[in-house]
């Protein structure tokens, strides 16, 4: 019927198998690092001006000697320079590659001794902890000696996961190689989840099964468990009315620059599934909570004669196209062509129908498209057979060049990319 669980699957797909999560963007912040093995903090001795200061472990206090600025590399997504008090950089003495060198202040100059990765280690109690990892020599920076003691040297040894080479960085504002991590589920009511990460935040939208559009924000997954939903739209036209289904929201070019576009389903109260139709609000600026305006139905202009489902939004060759689902025995998955993020330029194009014997338990059904990209490949995600069932799988085509709006253009996989394991406890 809809396409419930199919995000939260698509994050595991997203993170394991095409893309990597836009949770991970740089920014820069400033903080302290605070060593797990000791509870001291990374401290310029003395506020020197020095190059070649030795930086060490020191008591924590609220003094700018422990303050210390990241700053992304560009092109990297975990990967910093770093500066202390005196706008010098925190630097791998001599470029060394051998345990128990030095750790100085530098003039910056961007060299890979200079360049620190940032790696999460997960410690029990507590949050924002890592690595600090010298792109040059791949070692960590730690307390000389494994030392817990205050005013010791700091120099790099091999990486561990143990108190000594883990600091907590209290301000981090985002980054690292992972999102952190988070307790599933992040909502006990929330079918057809639309997760967006934005400047710096997330954004979930889900299905409410009535006639309000709501939203969350948070600055981290975990962050989303609490927060309150939000209405930022409230439906009130008689042919959608109500049973909200299946939102989702892309930033999309319109006729007065960049907007939120958000799509759902929706169809006349009480509920009548022969009414469900894709419709679009725009938002009248660049946040995607709003607020927003009611747009347009995203009829199909040539053969609005059955319930459309689950919209979604390709972007391809530079052009713009509406994916969903509808009936026509089966459900099968269509494309149809956009003159802009509203208007419909053509008519529903049948892109895959369930034939496959994984794709037809408990009714044929191809739904909840949606589009992943990796190295100049495209792909389409979908989930098959009836989400009722425990036999709910995603499956995939490829694009293989030529005519987005022909099936021929699109391999599918013969087999499901994600589906159930009675042995881990995990279904559909």
């Amino acid at each position: 019927m809809t396409r419930s669980r199919i995000l939260l699957a698509l994050l595991f797909l997203a993170t394991a198998l095409l893309v990597t999560p836009p949770a991970s963007a740089a920014v820069t912040f400033t903080s302290t690092a605070v060593n797990q093995g000791g509870g001291n903090c990374l401290d310029l001795p003395g506020g020197s001006t020095t190059a070649g200061a030795q930086l060490r472990a020191f008591t924590c206090s609220s003094g700018a000697d422990q303050s210390i600025a990241f700053t992304p590399v560009s092109g990297t997504s975990d990967t910093y320079t770093i500066a202390t008090r005196s706008g010098q950089c925190v630097d791998v003495n001599g470029a060394s590659t051998a345990d128990n060198a030095a750790i100085i202040q530098w003039p910056c100059h961007g060299g890979t001794n200079q360049q620190w990765r940032l790696v999460p280690v997960t410690v029990a109690g507590t949050d924002r902890t890592f690595n600090l990892v010298s792109v040059g020599s791949g070692k960590c920076v730690a307390p000389s000696g494994g030392s817990s003691a205050s005013n010791t040297n700091l120099v790099q040894l091999p990486c561990a996961t143990s108190g000594g080479r883990v600091w907590r960085l209290p301000a981090f504002a985002g980054g690292g190689t992972g999102p952190g991590t988070f307790t599933n589920p992040l909502s006990q009511h929330g079918p057809d989840p639309w997760l967006t990460y934005y400047d710096g935040s997330y954004y979930l939208a889900t299905t409410t099964w009535n006639s309000t559009v709501t939203m969350r924000k948070a600055s981290t997954l975990a962050g989303l468990a609490t927060a309150p939903d939000q209405v930022i739209f409230n439906l009130t036209r008689p042919n959608g009315a109500g049973t909200m289904w299946a939102p989702e929201f892309h930033l999309l070019d319109g006729p007065n620059g960049k907007r939120w576009y958000f799509y759902y389903t929706a169809g006349r109260e009480p509920y009548d599934l022969g009414t469900q139709r894709i419709h679009v609000l725009e938002s009248a600026g660049l946040d995607p909570m709003g607020p927003y305006s009611f747009k347009a139905d995203l009829l199909d202009p040539t053969q609005d004669n059955t319930w459309e489902l689950d919209p979604g939004i390709l972007q391809l060759n530079g052009k713009l196209y509406l994916l969903g689902t509808f009936y026509n025995g089966s459900q099968p998955m269509f494309i149809r062509p956009l003159s802009n993020p509203w208007t419909a330029s053509g008519t529903r194009r049948v892109l895959s129908t369930p034939t496959y014997g994984w794709e037809t338990v408990g009714g044929a059904v191809n739904e909840g498209a949606e589009v992943l990209e990796r190295g100049g490949k495209t792909f389409i995600v979908y989930a098959a057979s009836h989400c009722s069932t425990p036999d709910y799988k995603l499956g995939m085509l490829t694009y293989n060049g030529g005519d987005p709006l022909s099936s021929s253009s699109w391999v599918k996989s013969p087999n499901p990319v994600f589906q159930r394991s009675d042995a881990n406890g995990v279904y559909g």
